[in-house]
């Protein structure tokens, strides 16, 4: 029988999830997942868990976390670390794990990048395309059976795990290139081929908006689907703007984004903020808000153009006409 590696999305906490090895990433700073699992550790175990970039360590969890180890890998700091450097990390996991830990039967990974600015599908198939690089080439654990995608928002779940069922079905990664890609079909393996290290080149749109749990089918449903459907990556950065090393990560992709579309219903001063910048650095705008809010705009946006909708449907089907109607003037 060919050797297959299987893919698992999980809802649920990485930390309580049974592995024989978790891997995380150290961004030359503890962030996420990883921080906590540091906050955990002792104080004598730190300078053990943060290796230059390139670099790896392996560590005994100590029972910290329910993994029996835990590994880190040394990647660029957390604004550069993009979907190239996604699929690299998952590369990097399986190569590191082939020589230290062969017997590593079941791994788990979290997801990385969307929750930092980048496009959510672009960031899980790029991760997923770095483990079948790694099967493909042979350089994996060689009990390796089970990678375990853990997301803690139940959302997220459902949505990557529904990216999986898409581009992969069965959930399976066949050691054998040419049966991987007879299974899956030319149209998802040029997917995988290209994914990660072509997604830079990929025009982007920057959404701005309030990060409001009560706004996150808004988001995923209203903009992301109609962002991602007329072939843009879609990017929000779901951190407030407080520090400058978030300041500086939103200039930079509204700087560099095709479009940023923002949502401006109850007014959000950031919001209003990014909108600036984007007219300042000459990057078109559309402008939305719900239709009960239309009377509330301030001074400087009332004049303008604005996408007034209902509800989360008629938002999809309104910015998507706006979106295809402006694809030939950006």
């Amino acid at each position: 029988m060919e050797k297959s590696v299987r893919v698992e999305v999980v809802a649920g906490d990485v930390l309580s999830t049974r592995a024989d090895v978790l891997a995380l990433k150290y961004a030359q700073g503890f962030y996420g997942v990883d921080k906590m699992v540091a906050q955990r550790l002792p104080d004598s175990g730190l300078a053990t868990i943060t290796p230059r970039v390139g670099g790896f360590r392996l560590v005994p969890s100590g029972g910290v976390v329910t993994a029996k180890s835990i590994l880190f890998i040394g990647v660029s700091e957390l604004y550069d670390f993009g979907y190239r450097e996604i699929r690299e990390f998952s590369i990097k996991v399986l190569s590191s794990l082939a020589g230290e830990t062969p017997a590593t039967r079941v791994l788990t990974l979290t997801l990385h990048g969307p929750g930092y600015g980048l496009d959510e599908r672009e960031c899980f198939l790029s991760e997923v395309a770095g483990l079948a690089d790694a099967i493909a080439s042979g350089d994996y654990p060689a009990q390796l059976e089970i990678v375990k995608i853990v997301e803690q928002n139940e959302g997220r779940a459902r949505r990557i795990r529904g990216l999986l069922e898409e581009y992969l079905p069965g959930g399976e990664i066949d050691a054998d290139t040419q049966i991987f890609r007879h299974r899956i079909g030319e149209e998802r393996s040029e997917t995988f081929r290209a994914v990660g290290y072509d997604s830079g080149q990929k025009p982007h749109v920057f959404v701005a908006m309030p990060f409001a749990d009560e706004m996150s089918d808004l988001y995923h449903y209203g903009i992301q689907q109609a962002i991602s459907s007329c072939g843009y990556l879609c990017e929000r950065i779901d951190q407030v703007p407080s520090t400058g090393e978030v300041l500086l990560r939103i200039k930079e992709r509204i700087k560099t984004s095709t479009l940023v579309v923002a949502e401006l219903t109850g007014a959000n001063p950031n919001v209003y903020l990014e909108v600036g910048y984007a007219w300042g650095c000459g990057v078109p705008t559309v402008l939305l808000v719900k239709n009960n809010e239309i009377g509330n705009l301030r001074f400087d946006i009332a004049g303008q153009r604005c996408i007034a909708y209902m509800n989360i449907q008629d938002l999809e089907k309104k910015l998507s006409t706006e979106l295809t109607g402006l694809a030939g003037q950006i």
